[in-house]
């Protein structure tokens, strides 16, 4: 049985084990393939694996051997769901593999932004620590979390460890999400999460966390109109999707000072694009889709992907998707 990998090396730069797929059948994997070499590359294989590789209707049509896509990621808008189910190829992804992660990481952009630790990191290194008189200094002002509002938008696994971990540092939290749900039980913290519409959480949020799946309803809700509602001086948090931001408006948005910060992990069109506006943006941290990608959660991605693979073959298939 032949299993192609057509774009590892993100997944797997070398740092973890492709072994379980190598035990159920004859695997080769790509680094990363390009959209004119992926039904070559796939040829007669029976099961694939993606992860941003795109498989539309004319790469199945193409391809009459496939029985399974595995997408190795949540989101699997890669894969042309419904042209697999006609063909009658099972798709699955793999759910949840990373919630503490990105939890972890919005912290991360949140306390960076809040604390600026880089920035003062990178002032000691050039020296400025040396040649000042004093035995402090800062070169913005720092901020603390502690009771602060933080509005989560999307209260799936992620945002929802996200408000956990809120409610640890003493932030308030109030949270907009397709479907209420019944509020964390925080073992330190009596504080509850308080639910509300979209606008609500813009106008009442001093930092806001998007957590929500790019849809209709969601693409470019972060918009010259949605910031208009926020608080003069608030902050945004994007570990979610690039496509929930028009870039321009947000860029000028933290140009003129109205939002005092931004942090992002995921932009519209990755990689980045040159002309992209918040390259230039003022007070703005940008890293490259990076939030899952701690090794132990992309070993978990790993152990589920053969996990779903070997159900499929048991006939039990699992995280189908389509």
């Amino acid at each position: 049985m032949k299993i192609v990998v057509l774009d590892g090396y993100v997944l797997n730069p070398g740092d973890i084990s492709f072994a379980g797929f190598e035990e159920i059948g004859e695997l080769t994997v790509y680094d990363r393939s390009e959209p004119e070499v992926v039904v070559e590359r796939i040829g007669d294989a029976e099961i694939i694996m993606t992860n941003k590789t795109v498989i539309d209707k004319e790469v199945i049509s193409s391809c009459p051997n496939l029985k399974y896509i595995g997408v190795n990621a949540t989101g699997y808008n890669v894969v042309d769901v419904k042209a697999a189910s006609k063909a009658g190829i099972v798709v699955t992804n793999v759910p949840e593999y990373g919630t503490d992660a990105v939890a972890q990481f919005t912290f991360a952009l949140m306390l960076e932004l809040c604390n600026k630790v880089g920035m003062h990191s990178r002032s000691v290194a050039d020296g400025d620590w040396t040649r000042i008189k004093d035995f402090s200094y800062n070169l913005a002002p720092l901020i603390d979390v502690k009771g602060k509002t933080l509005g989560i938008i999307g209260y799936g696994s992620i945002g929802s460890r996200v408000a956990e971990l809120a409610l640890a540092f003493g932030m308030n939290v109030i949270v907009n999400s397709r479907m209420k749900k019944e509020l964390i039980n925080c073992p330190y913290s009596d504080r509850t999460i308080s639910y509300a519409d979209r606008d609500t959480v813009f106008r009442n949020a001093d930092i806001i966390s998007l957590h929500c799946p790019l849809f209709d309803t969601t693409e470019n809700m972060i918009n010259k109109e949605s910031i208009s509602l926020m608080k003069d001086g608030a902050m945004l948090i994007n570990t979610a999707r690039g496509g929930l931001v028009v870039e321009q408006d947000l860029a000028d948005a933290l140009n003129s000072g109205k939002l005092a910060g931004a942090a992002l992990d995921v932009v519209s069109t990755e990689p980045m694009a040159k002309d992209n506006p918040l390259l230039n943006a003022r007070n703005v941290i940008i890293t490259p889709h990076i939030a899952w990608a701690s090794k132990e959660a992309r070993t978990r991605l790993v152990g589920i992907a053969v996990d779903n693979l070997t159900a499929f073959l048991n006939g039990t298939p699992q995280n189908v998707v389509n």
